[in-house]
C-alpha cells in the first residue's frame, strides 16, 4: 500500500521553516510530500481563489494543506486540483501537533456530577431578575436551579417563583430550613430541598421529595447520623451533605468527614457545597473547581452545589461543567488529567512557542513592504518591517523607537492598531502566553475571539498586488 501524498502549499517566506519542519515529520507520520511554493512573500494574503490559478499538483497527490491563515471557502481550490483540500495551522511549528493528535478513548465529555446552581437572596430580585439569571446558569452547565431563600419570615412568592422556573422548563431545588417556605416550593414543582437537619426533618416526609441531609454543625457527625437515620425510617429518600468548611474554619477535616461518610455509607448519594472554598478563598475559581470535583469524582459525590457571587468566582458554572468532564475522563479511563481540557488553562498557556531573535533579524532582512509585524521574544515586543528590527519590554519606548524612524505609513487608524497589538504582546510576554499578531490571546474557555483586522487592512491595501517580482 503506497504512503500518503500530502502537497504543502507555502509563500516565500515560511518556506525555509516549513521544508525544516515537514522533512521531519514525514518520517515521523510516514507520509510522502511535496511543497509549492508560490510567488507571494507573506503567505497570509493568499486567498482560495488567487491559489486555484497558480497551483501546480502532482498527479500522485492524496490532499492539499494551504497556510492556516488562508481564509474564504476552499471550493475553488478543490474544484482545480480535484483533491481534497484543507488549513493546516497557523503556526507552521503546531505542523507536529496537527498531524499526532489522536482522539481521545473513552468518549470524552460524559460525566457522573450533577451541578447545582445557586441564585442567591431570591425574595430580593423579581421575577424576570431570577428568570433571566436561571437561564444564564443553564446555558453555563447548571442542570437544577437552587432558589435561595433569605433567613426570617417566611417569603410569600416562593411558590411563584417556582412554578414560573419550572413552566420553562428548569429543574429547581428550594434552599431554605423554614417549613413553611418549603411545602409551597414543593406544591410548585421544587425537586430537591436543602437541607434538613434536626430543626425541620420531622416535616420531611410531607414533602414528597429528596433532601439533603446535613449535620446541626459542621462537626456534630453524630447528628448527622440521627438525620440519616430519620429519614431512612420515613422513607424520605436523601442525599448526604456533611458540609465543606472554609479554609483556617476546619477545611481538611471536613474533607475527612466527606471520606468518613463514604466509608459508613458506602451506596449512599452524597453532594459536596463547593462555594465554600470558592467564594471565600482569594484566589481564581477554576482551579479550585476541578480540584474539588476530582475529589467529588474519585469518591462518589454525585452533585455540587456552586454559587457566583464574588467576582472571581462569576463563571463557576461553566468552570465545574468542564471539570466534571475532565475529571471523569481521568478517573474512568485512569488517565492523568492533563493535555486534555485547554479551555480551563486561562491565565497562562499551556505551551509558548519562542521566537528566535536571530530568526527576525533575518526576517527584516527579508522583507520587502513596509507592513509591521508584532512578535515576543525574550519577554520583549519586536517590531518588523522592511529593514526594520525594534524591540523593548515597554510598549511606548518602542513605539517611540518607531516615530524616531519618521515612519511615512503610520496613519491615526494604523497607529491604533500597532498599540493595541503592543499591549496584547506586552501581556503576553508579562503572563508567558502564546502572541500571535492579529488574533486574540488565548484565555481558554474566557476567549473572545477577535476579527483579523490587519490583514483585512493590508489586502485592502495590497488589492492587486501580490508582490509577484
Amino acid at each position: 500500500m503506497s504512503r500518503e501524498h500530502i502537497h504543502f502549499v507555502t509563500g516565500r517566506l515560511a518556506e525555509q521553516s516549513l521544508r525544516r519542519i515537514v522533512e521531519q515529520l514525514a518520517a515521523q507520520a510516514d507520509f510522502a510530500y511535496s511543497i509549492e511554493v508560490l510567488n507571494i512573500t507573506v503567505a497570509a494574503l493568499m486567498t482560495p481563489d488567487w491559489i486555484a490559478s497558480r497551483l501546480h499538483v502532482e498527479e500522485t497527490t492524496d490532499r492539499v494543506i494551504l497556510p492556516g491563515y488562508c481564509d474564504g471557502d476552499l471550493t475553488p481550490v478543490e474544484q482545480t486540483t480535484g483533491r481534497s483540500v484543507e488549513r493546516g495551522p497557523r503556526d507552521l511549528r503546531q505542523l507536529p501537533e496537527y498531524f499526532g493528535k489522536e482522539a481521545m478513548v473513552g468518549e470524552y465529555g460524559t460525566s457522573t456530577i450533577e451541578i447545582l446552581a445557586e441564585i442567591n437572596h431570591c425574595p430580593r430580585l423579581s421575577l424576570r431578575e431570577i428568570l433571566d439569571e436561571a437561564a444564564r446558569l443553564r446555558t453555563a452547565g447548571a442542570d437544577v436551579i437552587d432558589v435561595g431563600c433569605d433567613p426570617g419570615p417566611p417569603w410569600s412568592g416562593v411558590g411563584k417563583v417556582i412554578s414560573a422556573l419550572v413552566a420553562e422548563g428548569h429543574r429547581v431545588l428550594i434552599d431554605s430550613l423554614n417549613p413553611a417556605e418549603i411545602a409551597p416550593a414543593v406544591r410548585a414543582g421544587a425537586e430537591l430541598v436543602l437541607s434538613v437537619n434536626r430543626s425541620n426533618r420531622d416535616a420531611a416526609a410531607d414533602w414528597g421529595c429528596e433532601v439533603v441531609a446535613v449535620p446541626d454543625t459542621p462537626s456534630d457527625s453524630s447528628s448527622l447520623d440521627e438525620t440519616i437515620d430519620y429519614l431512612q425510617q420515613a422513607n424520605v429518600p436523601f442525599r448526604i451533605d456533611p458540609v465543606l468548611e472554609p479554609i483556617g474554619f476546619g477545611f481538611s477535616q471536613s474533607l475527612s468527614r466527606y471520606l468518613d461518610v463514604r466509608r459508613r455509607y458506602p451506596k449512599a448519594d452524597m453532594m459536596m457545597g463547593i462555594g465554600n472554598l470558592t467564594e471565600l478563598t482569594d484566589v481564581d475559581s477554576a482551579g479550585v473547581n476541578v480540584v474539588l470535583l476530582g475529589f467529588c469524582e474519585e469518591l462518589g459525590i454525585s452533585s455540587v452545589l456552586t454559587t457566583q457571587v464574588i467576582n472571581w468566582a462569576r463563571t463557576s458554572v461553566q468552570e465545574c461543567d468542564l471539570a466534571r468532564r475532565l475529571v471523569h475522563y481521568a478517573v474512568s479511563q485512569q488517565a492523568l488529567p492533563k493535555h486534555i481540557e485547554p479551555r480551563l488553562v486561562t491565565l497562562r498557556d499551556e505551551r509558548v512557542l519562542p521566537e528566535n531573535r536571530d530568526d527576525l533579524d533575518r526576517l527584516a532582512a527579508q522583507l520587502k513592504d513596509n507592513n509591521y509585524r508584532i512578535f515576543v521574544c525574550d519577554s520583549e515586543v519586536h517590531l518588523v518591517s522592511a529593514g526594520l528590527h525594534l524591540f523593548d519590554a515597554n510598549p511606548f519606548r518602542l513605539f517611540q523607537q518607531l516615530l524616531d524612524t519618521r515612519p511615512t505609513n503610520l496613519d491615526p487608524s494604523h497607529a491604533f492598531y500597532l498599540g493595541y497589538e503592543m499591549c496584547k504582546a506586552a501581556t503576553a510576554a508579562t503572563l508567558s502566553k502564546q502572541y500571535r499578531q492579529d488574533e486574540s490571546l488565548d484565555w481558554g474557555y474566557l476567549t473572545r475571539v477577535e476579527k483579523h483586522h490587519r490583514l483585512s487592512r493590508t489586502r485592502a491595501e495590497d488589492a492587486g498586488n501580490t508582490n509577484e517580482k
